[in-house]
């Protein structure tokens, strides 16, 4: 079983990465400084929640992009598997194949975690938002899928797509 790890706090310098993406392309997170990410680490493509959240990205991507946002998925997945669930919700952000749970693990996204009464060690969802010089600006450990990008915009002061076309 792989180790848990620490969880980041904000202030940390974000730890970078080098993981293919759904197309096989090499992603680093050091490619996007100089603007905010959202790095988001979900379990499995094509369960219910990961599902959820992944189309919640979605549905405020522009919002998010409008303010200088970069949206970033990982999970444990293969590249195969992030090719057909990006496909098939439409997704138009990059996700990332992260198959050892290094990034996880590094990121304090890897730990103990209860599914359904059973207790193991697995992928927690978890978010991240990294500012322009690669800092983590706020992190979010166990999150739950449904309301959490609304409540992610909300705090960052991103107008969901609704408002940004009535203002």
């Amino acid at each position: 079983m792989i180790n848990s790890s620490d969880e980041l706090e904000p202030g940390q310098l974000a730890p970078d990465f080098a993981l293919p993406d759904a197309t096989g392309t090499r992603r680093t997170l050091s490619e996007f400084r100089g603007g905010p990410v959202i790095v988001y680490f979900y379990p499995a493509a094509f369960t219910p929640g990961c599902t959820t959240e992944a189309c919640d990205f979605r549905d405020n991507l522009a919002s998010f992009r409008a303010d200088g946002y970069t949206v970033l998925g990982i999970s444990p997945d293969p590249v195969e598997r992030l090719a057909e669930f990006a496909a098939a919700e439409q997704l138009a952000f990059p996700l990332l194949s992260d198959p050892d749970a290094e990034v996880a693990r590094a990121w304090g996204a890897w730990g103990q975690k209860t599914v359904e009464g059973r207790t193991f060690d697995g992928l927690i969802r978890s978010t991240a938002v990294v500012d322009a010089e690669g800092r983590v600006a706020s992190i979010e450990y166990d999150v739950k899928p449904a309301g959490h990008v609304a409540r992610l915009r909300e705090s960052l002061g991103v107008a969901s797509a609704t408002e940004a076309r009535t203002a």
